[in-house]
């Protein structure tokens, strides 16, 4: 019997749960189990060789009292004392390495869990992201890990090489918007994406800019403000598929998370980016990645607002956006093809 692949997918935002969806999706001779606190039923529908594993949450619980006091380990991003969220989380994935073995677990992302299905001697594989990861904690699992994968090319890797380069295959990005044919957009149609993982940019500033551009239509996806009475924004709240109302806008406006970047590059849309303060400076570091194009602005959220947003609207319609070697066609099939060689060469099937 072939090696069965596992998906573990951190909960925070909805990026994480996609690209998981995707691999899973492209893994068709193999088990493959996706593991999860914040996973659907619906998820795995038209994915015959998928089920899933429910983790309970990690947190703290109402009827649960206050935390014992420890020093946080270095070697854990997470590991906080007498959450039964957390000890529950351990003993079903120990019952499930046990039970599944012999499976190569995805980690998508967590430190905590590689570890932990290397100590129960389940190998995996790492998906790495931006960000500063210098931490003791960080390099531990990339040092327990069999293979890393970067879910974007070796261009925009801005840190500097690691010991643990050897086991890194960049596959270059990929999102659920890639092979959507090209449409015309709507001149002076501006969408704002708001992610499930929270953001900066809020209602009331983009009620300030709509009011500076008077000749702009705004589509803000993710946020609903419906008590707003400008006639030039239009709140559409959680979209499902925002795929077709983001290709009819001209601009789009969002944060430098993974999952907003590789879909605006994947539409070929001019892009105002808004790093937000996550930990490791992730954002950040993606912005700078793709700071230096055409078609593309990196504003700080302190300076959002200041902006004239007149004259930077203009600049921008003035360029032809520069996404060139962001997007790998190939990128799943190379992904999926590194994890299932890594699988034969540890269980021989």
């Amino acid at each position: 019997m072939k090696a069965a692949i596992g998906i573990y997918v951190h909960h925070h935002g909805s990026g994480h749960r996609m690209r998981a969806l995707q691999l899973a999706a492209a893994i068709k001779d193999r088990r493959v189990l996706l593991i999860g606190s914040n996973l659907k039923d619906r998820d795995i529908l038209g994915i015959e060789n998928a089920s899933l594993v429910h983790l309970p949450m990690d947190t703290l619980e109402e009827d649960e009292g206050p935390l014992a006091k420890s020093d946080p380990p270095a070697a854990f991003h997470y590991a906080p004392l007498g959450i039964k969220g957390i000890r529950a989380r351990a003993a079903i994935l120990a019952e499930l390495f046990k039970v599944n073995y012999p499976m190569l677990l995805v980690v998508d992302v967590s430190v905590e869990v590689t570890l932990f299905a290397r100590l129960c001697g389940v190998p995996t594989v790492v998906i790495m992201q931006h960000g500063i990861r210098d931490d003791i904690a960080h390099q531990m699992a990339y040092q327990s890990a069999e293979l890393i994968l970067a879910p974007f090319n070796q261009a925009m890797y801005m840190g500097k090489e690691t010991p643990m380069f050897h086991k890194t295959i960049f596959a270059g990005g990929f999102s659920r918007f890639d092979n959507i044919p090209e449409r015309e957009y709507k001149k002076n149609s501006i969408a704002v994406m708001i992610g499930k993982g929270g953001s900066s940019i809020k209602g009331e500033t983009i009620i300030k800019i709509a009011r500076q551009l008077t000749k702009c239509n705004f589509h803000v996806i993710g946020l609903d403000k419906s008590e707003s009475t400008l006639a030039n924004i239009s709140w559409h709240g959680a979209v499902e598929n925002p795929s077709e109302l983001l290709l009819s806008c001209e601009i789009i406006i969002g944060n430098t998370g993974h999952n907003t970047v590789m879909e605006v590059a994947a539409l070929g849309r001019r892009f105002i980016g808004v790093p937000e303060d996550r930990p490791f400076c992730e954002q950040e570091q993606k912005a700078e990645a793709i700071s230096n194009r055409k078609g593309i602005r990196i504003i700080g959220i302190k300076e959002f607002e200041k902006q004239d947003w007149p004259f930077l609207i203009k600049l921008l319609q003035q360029e032809n956006v520069d996404w060139d070697g962001i997007i790998n066609p190939g990128a799943i099939k190379a992904m999926v093809a590194a994890i299932t060689d890594q699988a034969c060469k540890i269980f021989g099937h």
